[in-house]
């Protein structure tokens, strides 16, 4: 692994090694870097009684075998939840702690109020390695507060965004945008590779993320895009990373 500096295309398991194993878990983290991932990608909410932790849904229903909103919860009580095969909510510093100093770490915001907190933990955890991300501008706004140096990448769910860019890319300074493939299906090749070419000329990197997995693999999806990408976000890493080997791009 080499971190930032590879000229290869970085692959980040996204919620750790999801396909395999509890999202968003230490275990799911751990086994994508096993897999040979370069990093991993996860969510970040504030608990109850002021603790950053690691969970995509606002609620614990889908994920573990209790219910209730993370926000209304202590660590505690989050704690003593299972979140499949025994595996317990990490906390952020958790998270930087399980795993090697060279693992990229994604953080997405998912929650404004954990902002604050999330990027003292960042600061004192390697930034260097860490890339911020979410859909909340006022969250990207609200980080740069109190941290202007980490990668900072602006996630892309609907085309209004990309107007914004301009703007946003000085003042949040941005590092990358993170827009899902399935765009493709939508906006067409054409314009898709002419959006993700503006956003170079920019300055920018190109951070993939999916809602549907296979189309990375579908119609060459990733051969027409031309090498204009960065880093892609995978539940399956192992299937990732052999394909990119196959097109020579790893």
């Amino acid at each position: 692994m080499g971190g930032w500096e590879s000229s290869r295309v970085l692959v980040l398991g996204h919620r750790g090694y999801s396909a395999k194993y509890p999202e968003n878990t230490i275990l799911a983290f751990k086994k994508a870097i096993e897999a040979g991932a370069d990093g991993v990608e996860l969510d970040v909410w504030l608990t109850k009684d002021g603790e950053v932790v690691v969970i995509h849904d606002e609620t614990v229903d889908r994920t573990s075998n209790g219910n209730g909103k993370v926000k209304e919860m202590t660590l505690e009580e989050l704690k003593s939840l299972d979140f499949g095969k025994g595996e317990k909510i990490p906390t952020l510093e958790e998270v930087f702690e399980a795993l090697p100093e060279d693992a990229i770490i994604n953080v997405e915001l998912k929650d404004v109020d954990a902002v604050k907190k999330a990027a003292e933990i960042v600061k004192s955890h390697n930034p260097s390695r860490v890339i911020v991300s979410s859909f909340l501008i006022d969250a990207l706004r609200e980080y740069r507060k109190y941290d202007r140096e980490t990668r900072m990448g602006l996630l892309i769910d609907r085309e209004e965004v990309l107007s914004q860019l301009p703007a946003l890319i000085g003042e949040i300074s941005l590092w990358s945008i993170n827009p899902p493939i399935d765009a493709m299906a939508i906006l067409g090749v054409e314009k898709t590779v002419g959006a993700f070419q503006m956003a170079r000329a920019a300055g920018l990197k190109i951070v993939l993320w999916s809602l549907n997995e296979e189309l990375y693999y579908a119609n060459d999806n990733l051969v027409r895009l031309g090498g204009l990408f960065d880093v892609l976000i995978v539940n399956d890493v192992e299937r990732m990373i052999g394909y990119l080997r196959k097109l020579g791009l790893r």
